[in-house]
């Protein structure tokens, strides 16, 4: 009782004095990551230098003749999924001419990709795509709805100053694809061709095109003077170009619950559930998904009955009581589906003449509905540092230049990436007791309102997509914690749980920044590839 009448007192000091301390440690914090990473620059350097002279290549010719029989573009983009379709679509309304290779243009069957968050949406009407979430039965999405142990809390976008039309979006991913797909091919210049690429064509160091074999299965070549590579979490192509370190914490079981009337309409639903949270949102006027998080990377076999068995026993009686018959009707009817999710951060290898975009570059976890985000977003960043270029041609100069591409779609993308890989860890459910009081702290505190939830809710919804706020606010859920621990009477034995809890929290974050890059994430205008100049001839080659 004490403790309830305290709170909304504490609030009103809490806030200003968390930032403070927050700003304090996160100062010290980077600032010893930073050191440490400046330390190791020199030796970084020198070994990506040699992994990138050892790395596999996939397709080495002597000389390449282009004047043949062969196509030869303005731009190659690999794969036409959102990345490529839109990066397509926009590179060929800049007048470029582009060759699209996409290895099955029929609809795409997939369980993720299918909630665009406001933020994303924005980048559509940069790009002048919007009309692509039109005609599919997409459903608007005004926030998230937030469940555990009984209790529950709805979260609203802060869209107020912003044009009515702006919202998030969910829908078929196929149907979105295939919108953007025809969006892509109805520009002249824009090439949109069936063919599985087998590898890159390089020349003295330099990607002159790709190899691929045509939808006849006939085998042919393409040239251009930039190749984008985006086909997506399984690239093929991506060992040539970066350094994957591809983790794989948890696989999505995916159902399609049909005339379910969610709690919040049009919302997303997220359930702190044990082991794992359990997400949904409309995908149609009639459909809605339903994503089970299983930890790892083995889920319970489907075609034994395992499956059918762990979602009726462990996760029905965990769902909300308004769609338990409708998840339970939807694990009957059996069409049940799983992928693995993975978590990869940008670690690119700098290569004349080719460029990785889209989930083959960059991936973070499903849980935030980020990924669409980030691709739109980076398209944006490429668009406006390609657009003062007529001439593509000279892969030295323009791999140098594009250097910049790296560090000018951090801020945002990094943001996106941490909060998703953090706040997954968070809303686990875990043996240790600090842990679980971290995700107890985390629920509460996206209840108070106020800054308390619009921020890490702007953060969410791509909105405000700012690293230092995202850090603040995840140590303020931290301090939070302790306080509460320590409310009405601190006994030793909280006192080191709540130490425990910031220790925890800093062993979360830490890692996930120190990955993303801490110098790029926070302070990109020190990096030197933030001022690059567009190039022009005689400029000195990359390297």
């Amino acid at each position: 009782m004490l403790t309830t009448m305290m709170e909304p007192q504490l609030l009103g000091w809490l806030s200003p004095l968390v930032i403070s301390v927050v700003l304090v440690i996160s100062v010290f914090a980077f600032y010893g990551l930073l050191v440490k990473t400046r330390r190791n620059s020199n030796k970084l350097d020198s070994t990506t230098s040699k992994i990138h002279h050892d790395r596999t290549v996939t397709s080495t010719v002597g000389s390449l003749n282009v004047n043949g029989g062969d196509t030869v573009s303005d731009v190659i983009v690999v794969g036409a999924g959102v990345a490529g379709s839109a990066l397509a679509y926009t590179l060929g309304k800049d007048n470029r001419r582009v060759h699209v290779i996409e290895r099955d243009l029929s609809e795409p069957d997939r369980i993720v990709g299918e909630l665009l968050q406001p933020g994303g949406y924005l980048k559509l009407l940069e790009l002048g795509i919007e009309d692509c979430v039109e005609e599919i039965d997409a459903q608007r999405v005004y926030g998230y709805a937030l469940f555990k142990n009984g209790k529950r809390i709805r979260l609203a976008y802060p869209l107020e100053k912003f044009h009515t039309d702006v919202s998030g979006r969910s829908f078929h991913n196929g149907r979105f694809i295939q919108r953007m797909r025809e969006k892509a091919a109805s520009l002249p210049n824009v090439q949109l061709e069936q063919g599985t690429v087998v590898s890159l064509l390089e020349e003295n160091g330099t990607i002159k095109g790709v190899r691929y074999k045509n939808k006849a299965g006939e085998e042919s070549t393409a040239f251009a003077a930039l190749t984008i590579v985006c086909d997506g979490c399984f690239s093929n192509l991506r060992r040539s170009l970066c350094n994957p370190q591809v983790d794989v914490p948890s696989c999505f079981v995916g159902l399609v619950l049909e005339n379910c009337n969610l709690p919040y309409a049009n919302h997303g639903h997220v359930v702190l559930a044990d082991p794992s949270p359990i997400l949904m949102y409309p995908i149609s006027s009639t459909e809605v998904r339903c994503l089970v998080d299983v930890p790892g990377q083995k889920v319970p076999s489907i075609a034994n009955g395992e499956m059918e068995n762990y979602l009726k026993t462990v996760v029905a009686p965990q769902m909300p009581h308004e769609v338990y018959d409708s998840f339970i009707a939807a694990v009957n009817k059996g069409n049940i589906k799983s992928m693995p999710n993975r978590s990869m951060p940008a670690s690119p290898y700098p290569t004349p003449g080719a460029l990785l975009m889209g989930d083959a570059f960059n991936m973070r976890h499903p849980l935030t509905g980020g990924g669409m985000t980030v691709a739109l977003s980076d398209i944006v960043v490429l668009r406006n540092l390609l657009r003062p270029l007529r001439d593509l041609s000279d892969g030295s100069s323009l791999c140098k230049y594009l250097e910049s591409f790296y560090t000018l779609r951090k801020p945002v993308a990094s943001t996106i990436n941490t909060l998703a890989n953090a706040l997954y860890k968070v809303f686990c459910s875990s043996k240790d007791e600090a842990r679980n009081e971290m995700r107890e702290a985390c629920f509460d505190y996206l209840s108070l309102g106020g800054m308390c939830t619009s921020g890490p809710v702007s953060l969410l919804s791509g909105l405000n997509p700012r690293p230092l706020t995202l850090v603040c606010h995840f140590f303020a859920v931290a301090v939070y914690g302790v306080i509460r621990l320590l409310i009405p009477f601190p006994s030793p034995k909280r006192m080191w749980l709540g130490a425990k809890l910031i220790s925890g929290a800093s062993g979360i974050i830490f890692p996930i920044i120190k990955a993303e890059g801490v110098r790029q994430m926070f302070f990109p205008a020190t990096v030197p590839a933030y001022y690059r100049a567009p190039p022009v001839k005689g400029e000195t080659k990359c390297s």
